[in-house]
């Protein structure tokens, strides 16, 4: 999500006081007396209230360039009114230029036919064709009992109501960042559906008081720790239920991290699909446990911030991420498909194109790879203003619109509300469409029990995003209308043994990577340095302007525990390095060391003089990036580079030149190039403790001290250039054409280690890689490979019927006044309503356009059939067992890896040769071992692990011939081998 801001919302906080800005926005244009309102489908009357003070950020104002006014097509047999400046009418012309450009290069000739996307197969080019209708929900048993309870209850229901229910109120009309409209029985005035409750996000619960702020999808990642990172999505989930939220933003599995300088790589798990999907999985049981309903996204090829918005890079159309059906599946879609075999009740379409499509509006994406073969059975809700056309998202399978406005903030022109209802009335949109849209929605509620008053109260959330006060505006951005308490301050952290932060600091000691440790300087001892000299360096181990300084986290100040964005959070409290340190050394009680700190990495001069009388140095840098409408200096969004920022590499040598025993801390949004200094002799120890949130000193000193051994293992590759990762790795920093087109085609399935494996590189550390303070050995004499299930080329067939038939409901258009305006109905300003004017709608009779092949079912997938796709693609087909021997002096936790190369010299049924990467992650498992002790690792693949995804047959197949199974602690360690055979 990307929330408006302004620079006058970029309030400066320091760490114990929040001051707190007016209100600032457009006046009311309603008048001022004490009329009465009202919310869609409501009679009841709402006290109108006065004035309010914002949070630390407020809507950003609207934009005072000259433009001129244009129509944009919705659908629904209605015009959009919008404006357009000058700046877009070049960009328009430059586009008429591209769009001849494209057409030339389809057919290879003129100078712009380099633009041709070639060998791109069909619903993969330059426009996704058409996939429908949206198939249906409730077609499984783990959801049927849900879909019974949403089908009573929406066959009730008036289609005004339903448009309530799948569209959002609009930006900041209630306490969250999302919310949907009511469903209120006109004739009792009873809340029959509540309005919903969608909040940021994956890292904590945005905007939120008194709630944790966690380490990053990444550093859980980093953890490779499978119950660890499911206990992350629990608590989080648990803060939320008591919040009053009902579905969290989060996890983040889009972008799974092509470009390794992609602003927002931090939310995910890290750059490969099954590290990424299996993390995913166990944060999405982790937070359905507590009956909140998790939000897998960014469906789909979000990888760089860059171009994803238009109004954010002031171009007419977002860009285009283009994706070829291959690796699409095997890289791009397979988190999505863990996300759905687990159950997630939402998913959440990204802001740019897929393959010339947006993806909100994508009905291949939506309706043909999520519905259909993946068989997911929850809801599709836009990202904030990521829906860009009307009726043809709606009919793509959308199914809800958020935050309700349309092409612009706040400005209640919403693509769903009053757009849904004209277009069910005038056969724009199947009746069965909207019903199907309002029944998933209701049935993730009923299947999250979030009807159980014993788990949500049905008050709704008990604070506000957007105020600080007790009390003030029940809708915020209404800027008038009823008052209340908006803020109960409502402390979600635990306490005790069960205070939240103390699982926060786990994940964060656990997420930390020990990358170097020369001489055995770690871990440290305390008593072993009374009456040293001890220097700390650098910005990042102080607390800087205050944790919470910018909004969204949107600056690199102080030390970094986070990375910038919506799916940043407020810290209650944020642990500095130093203070940890400090406190850390001073347990050896007397004669403590002497202390020396110089946090100003641009005082070279006076660090280097300092260093130089130290016995023992900290240098700290940092990298930072995040979400695309917040910018700290040049870096806006993604990063420009991998070296280490506010000239880190500079302050790392300056320590390293003078102190002789140096350890470098680095707290990053990924990776950095470190080849300055990496082998600099002095450098003695380099630790990546990535994002790790409010405990971040604790854990630090954790490692350092060796109350925990380390056990993080990089969720990525760290080359020695940014060169390293591959031209399909750097990112689009410059429009290439309008709409910007980024081919993923040129990386293929060569992510990250996959590229490197290719190209035979040597990275300075590789993926899957960590240092203990104890020693692992895998015993080769104990590999076993067992076969027990059949590898047969292809998996069962699709089951013939659906597991359960989904509801059914009357088709029969509604009357117009199931929609028309209520009498004397008092609006709210700028809040979003279903209705319309009678004399607006004629009805059954459509005039929209429908695309091409509309009329005509599509062909159902042959590798759907249940949630995650074929159920035998599940099948356990391999278990690998190998025992872990600890030979070392401590205990300690080893992360054993598998992968999986596939046979030499297969090809598909037309005769292709098809290429495998070297090698694939394919499973893993984190094992604790005490020291002189043994245990044995089992490990399984499954039939999608051993196959591959075939274009020709649109299946997943298993090629004949020898695998080769390797299980190590890294993707480059040698580790132990064995192979099977598929015949």
């Amino acid at each position: 999500m990307a929330p408006p801001t302004s620079q006058d919302a970029l309030l400066r906080e320091d760490p114990t006081s929040r001051r707190i800005k007016k209100y600032t926005d457009e006046k009311s244009t309603m008048s001022s007396d004490d009329s009465d309102y009202e919310l869609e489908g409501a009679d009841v009357p709402l006290t109108k209230g006065g004035a309010t003070r914002m949070k630390t950020r407020e809507v950003r104002p609207k934009s005072k360039k000259a433009g001129y006014n244009v129509n944009v097509d919705v659908g629904g047999g209605r015009k959009k009114k919008g404006t357009i400046t000058v700046a877009a009418i070049m960009a328009g012309i430059l586009a008429a230029l591209t769009v001849v450009g494209l057409v030339a290069g389809k057919f290879g000739f003129g100078p712009f036919a380099y633009w041709n996307l070639k060998g791109l197969p069909y619903g993969y080019g330059y426009r996704t064709e058409w996939w429908g209708p949206s198939p249906l929900g409730g077609t499984v048993p783990a959801w049927e009992e849900s879909y019974a309870k949403a089908h009573k209850l929406v066959s009730q229901l008036t289609l005004a109501q339903k448009v309530n229910i799948t569209t959002g109120t609009g930006w900041s009309q209630g306490m969250c960042v999302g919310n949907t409209g009511p469903v209120i029985d006109q004739k009792t005035g009873k809340e029959i559906f509540p309005s919903l409750c969608l909040q940021d996000g994956p890292l904590g619960l945005r905007f939120a008081d008194h709630a944790t702020a966690w380490p990053a999808g990444l550093t859980a990642g980093a953890t490779w720790n499978k119950a660890l990172i499911r206990q992350r999505g629990q608590l989080h989930a648990k803060e939320a239920r008591l919040k009053g939220i009902n579905a969290i933003l989060g996890p983040s599995m889009g972008p799974l991290g092509k470009f390794p300088a992609g602003g927002r790589n931090w939310e995910g798990f890290g750059s490969d699909p099954v590290l990424q999907g299996i993390a995913a999985a166990e944060t999405i049981k982790g937070i359905q446990s507590e009956h909140v309903i998790a939000t897998a996204k960014h469906y789909i090829a979000n990888e760089q911030e860059r171009f994803r918005q238009t109004n954010e890079w002031q171009i007419p159309f977002s860009s285009s991420s283009n994706i070829e059906d291959r690796t699409m599946h095997e890289l791009y879609l397979w988190p999505f498909a863990d996300s759905v075999k687990a159950g997630v009740g939402s998913i959440m379409c990204s802001y740019q194109q897929t393959n010339n499509t947006y993806s909100c509006g994508n009905a291949k994406l939506i309706n043909g790879l999520l519905k259909d073969e993946l068989g997911f059975q929850g809801f599709v809700m836009s990202d904030w203003l990521a829906q860009r056309e009307g009726v043809n998202a709606i009919l793509a399978g959308l199914d809800m619109t958020m935050p309700g406005d349309g092409l612009l903030w706040q400005d209640a022109d919403s693509l769903m509300g009053p757009v849904l209802s004209r277009g069910v009335l005038n056969a724009s949109i199947p009746v069965e469409r909207i019903n199907d849209m309002a029944t998933r929605i209701v049935a993730t509620y009923y299947q999250f029990n979030q009807d159980n008053k014993e788990l949500f109260d049905g008050e709704g959330p008990n604070f506000s995003s957007w105020v600080n006060d007790k009390e003030g505006y029940l809708h915020f951005g209404a800027g008038e209308g009823p008052k209340g308490v908006v803020n109960k301050f409502i402390d979600v952290q635990g306490k005790g043994k069960d205070a939240h932060g103390i699982v926060a600091r786990k994940i964060a000691a656990e997420g930390t990577v020990l990358l170097k440790n020369e001489g055995d300087i770690l871990p440290l001892q305390r008593g072993q340095w009374k009456g040293k000299k001890v220097g700390i360096y650098g910005e990042d181990a102080g607390p800087g302007k205050g944790a919470n300084y910018c909004v969204d986290r949107g600056c690199n100040q102080g030390t970094l525990a986070s990375g910038w964005g919506s799916g940043a959070v407020e810290f209650p409290y944020l642990i500095t390095p130093l203070e940890a340190l400090e406190r850390s050394f001073n347990k050896s009680k007397d004669d403590l060391p002497k202390f020396t700190s110089v946090l100003d990495n641009y005082e070279l001069t006076k660090t280097e003089s300092s260093a130089s009388e130290q016995d023992l140095c900290f240098a700290f840098i940092n990298s930072d990036a995040g979400e695309g409408y917040l910018a700290d200096g040049d870096v806006k969004g993604d990063r420009n580079d991998l070296f280490a920022q506010k000239d880190g590499d500079n302050l790392v040598l300056a320590v390293a030149n003078s102190c002789s025993r140096t350890i470098v801390v680095v707290h990053a949004v990924g990776p950095i190039v470190m080849e300055k200094w990496a082998d600099h002799p002095n450098v003695k120890a380099i630790i990546h403790a990535h994002l790790p949130g409010q405990e971040s000193g604790n854990a630090l000193v954790d490692v350092l001290f060796g109350d925990v051994n380390p056990s993080g293992k990089l969720p990525y590759t760290i080359g020695k250039t940014l060169e390293d990762y591959g031209p399909g790795a750097q990112l689009l920093y410059e429009a290439n054409a309008i709409p910007p087109q980024q081919n993923f085609s040129d990386a293929g399935l060569y992510l990250d280690y996959r590229y490197f494996d290719k190209e035979d590189i040597t990275p300075r550390y590789p993926f899957g890689y960590g240092l203990s303070y104890t020693k692992f050995e895998l015993d080769q004499r104990s590999l076993k490979i067992d076969i027990v299930g059949k590898l047969t080329e292809l998996p069962a067939p699709r089951p013939s019927k659906p597991l359960v038939e989904p509801p059914s409901f009357p088709t029969e258009i509604p009357s117009v006044s199931e929609v028309a305006w209520p009498k004397d109905f008092k609006k709210l300003h700028r809040y979003i309503y279903p209705y319309v004017n009678e004399d607006d709608i004629v009805i059954g009779e459509s005039p929209y356009p429908y695309p091409e092949g509309y009329d005509t079912p599509s062909t159902l997938s042959q590798a759907g059939g249940a949630e995650g796709g074929n159920p035998s693609l599940w099948d356990t087909l391999i278990k690998v067992s190998v025992e872990l021997h600890n030979k070392g002096p401590r205990d300690g936790q080893e992360v054993v890896q598998l992968y999986l190369s596939f046979p030499e010299g297969v090809k598909d049924v037309a005769g292709n040769d098809i290429e495998f990467p070297v090698r694939v992650l394919r499973a893993f498992e984190k094992v604790e071992v005490k020291n002189g002790d043994s245990k044995t690792v089992e490990l399984e693949l499954k039939r999608r692990d051993v196959s591959y995804w075939c274009v020709i047959r649109q299946n997943w197949v298993i090629p004949r011939g020898v695998f080769k199974v390797r299980v190590g602690n890294s993707s480059r360690d040698p580790g132990v081998e064995g192979t099977f055979k598929a015949e």
